[in-house]
Order: structure tokens, then C-alpha cells, then sequence
């Protein structure tokens, strides 16, 4: 069961609606420790000063700037803890925008609002009322010592709460130097017409169970069979994928590849004649139970 990580109210206007904060997605990955190749004992992180090579005791370790290489300005935590933001049990609603004004680059983490002991009625209508209006509020919250800005909207019967960066913290596209000149980008009105064919073919609704993370899979079957003994294969490297001579040409192909069902090539790569057929893989053994990822 999720617990709550979290718990205050909403301020909308002289209303307060109390509520419970649930993070909304669990992420997963695969951990490893760092262990000695030859003895199988894990490896301790030790604090050492290069300039006596000594290890550093953890009390005598201080938070220092860079201003310019091997100079620094030190900063007690005294100091950073007289700048936290207030601690507040609100989240102050600022503005309420629509849903399309917001670029999704400005999400971050998405969690669940919801109502606490006797604050249905309230929430219901912060939920309803949203609702109809179409729109987002934009507030702040103090989360672990730090302000957040965030986003709430209305999903289905509850509302999601997505922490937000700043915009000075948003990369603009300007910035990136590889970028092709807008006349490289020009397409003929006949490629546009069968690029968008494509994309109709490959059209369905959004489905997200259809999408797993395949490496971790994997990751995780490949610790299952050397737990059991299994001698691991190296695969070799996959080609890099070929730049397209004939733009139109592949388009065309894509198109005959998606409409009789067996769309084995990627779309912008030019189809490949049939390679000369390669030696079986041995089977794999089937996985009796996935290993557990480690997490420390």
C-alpha cells in the first residue's frame, strides 16, 4: 500500500482543503554494489584528503563553492538552514492557467492530491469546479526544506499535483549549436503527403502497458541465470543504422512494410536486402523467478 509523504491543505482563495500527498509513480531500476573482483567483498567509500591522504573524519567535512579552480567560499549549515523557505502545511494556489499553455518540459515529478478526513466535500469542489473551467493551478509547496513550483490538474476522479522546474532552469533550443539551418529542414509537398501517411498508419490510442522497460527485463534476467550457473554469451554489437540515400524511396517502402503487417524496418532507414541466414542462438532457460533489484 502507498503511505502518504505529505500532509497539509490546498489555499484556494480563503478556502483551505485539507489533503494527503501520495507520490504517483515508483521508479524502478537496477542497483549494483561495487565489489573487489577478486575477494567478492563490497567496497567502502572512504573520505580522503588528496594533500595528506589521510581519511576525513565526517565532522570535520564542510560545504564549499568553486568559485574558480582550488578556490572556494565555505558555507556553514547554520548558514543554509537560515535560508530555508518557511515551512508551511499549504500549497498556495498563484494563478490558474490551460493545459495547453504549459510545455511538458517544465514537468517533473507527478503525485496524487488527495482529500483528508472530512475535506471531501471541499476537494470535490476544487476537482469539480476545475473541471468545468478547463484549467491548471500553478502554486508553491515547500518540499524537504525546498520550495517547489507545481502544477494541479484534475485526473478522472482525483487531482494530480506535478512538481515543476524554473524556467532558467529549461535548456531553450537556442542554445544547442548543432542545430540545421531552417532551409535543411524543408521537405517536398509529396514527402510531407507520405510522411503523414505513415504516421496515420501508425496511429492508434495510447495504450501504456503496451511499453516495458526491455533492459531492465533483461538486466534482471541476466542476474537470474548467472545466479543459477548459466554461462553468459556476449552478443555482438548492433550496426549503426545507415543514413538514408533516397528519402522518398524509404518512405515508400515504410508505407508497404506498415500495410502488409510486418514492419521490420525501422522508418527513415532504407530497406536492406535479406542477410545471409545466421547460426541460431541457443534458447534461453526459462526464468524461474525474476532476482529482486537491489536497492542499497
Amino acid at each position: 500500500m502507498a503511505r502518504s509523504i505529505w500532509s497539509g491543505a490546498i489555499s484556494f482563495g480563503l478556502i483551505n482543503v485539507p489533503i494527503k500527498l501520495y507520490s504517483a509513480v515508483s521508479r524502478k531500476t537496477v542497483r549494483f554494489n561495487m565489489l573487489n573482483g577478486e575477494t567478492g567483498a563490497r567496497i567502502q567509500q572512504k573520505r580522503v584528503d588528496p594533500t595528506t591522504g589521510e581519511e576525513v573524519p565526517y565532522d570535520q567535512l564542510v560545504k564549499g563553492y568553486e568559485l574558480t579552480k582550488d578556490r572556494y567560499v565555505v558555507i556553514t549549515q547554520e548558514e543554509l538552514d537560515s535560508l530555508d523557505p518557511v515551512k508551511t502545511r499549504t500549497i498556495d494556489i498563484e494563478d490558474f492557467v490551460d493545459l495547453e499553455d504549459i510545455d511538458p518540459i517544465y514537468y517533473d515529478h507527478p503525485y496524487y492530491l488527495v482529500p483528508d478526513k472530512g475535506a471531501a466535500k471541499a476537494y470535490g469542489l476544487l476537482l469539480n469546479a476545475m473541471r468545468e473551467s478547463g484549467k491548471v493551478a500553478i502554486a508553491r509547496i515547500v518540499l524537504r526544506t525546498k520550495e517547489q513550483l507545481v502544477a494541479i490538474r484534475p485526473a478522472g476522479e482525483v487531482l494530480m499535483m506535478e512538481t515543476m522546474v524554473f524556467s532558467d532552469e529549461v535548456v531553450p533550443a537556442s542554445d544547442i549549436d548543432d542545430l540545421p539551418e531552417a532551409e535543411a529542414l524543408q521537405a517536398s509537398e509529396r514527402e510531407l503527403k507520405m510522411a503523414q501517411q505513415l504516421i496515420d498508419s501508425l496511429s492508434t490510442d495510447f495504450d501504456p502497458s503496451k511499453y516495458s522497460d526491455t533492459y531492465r527485463d533483461r538486466v534482471l534476467d541476466l542476474v537470474e541465470r548467472k545466479a543459477q550457473g548459466e554461462e553468459i554469451a556476449v552478443q555482438p554489437e548492433a550496426d549503426k543504422p545507415a543514413q538514408v540515400p533516397d528519402l522518398m524511396a524509404a518512405l515508400e517502402a515504410s508505407l508497404a512494410a506498415v500495410r502488409s503487417g510486418s514492419s521490420d524496418e525501422p522508418a527513415g532507414e532504407t530497406p536492406k536486402a535479406p542477410a545471409a541466414e545466421k547460426k541460431a542462438a541457443p534458447a534461453k532457460k526459462p526464468a524461474k523467478k525474476k532476482a529482486p533489484a537491489k536497492t542499497g
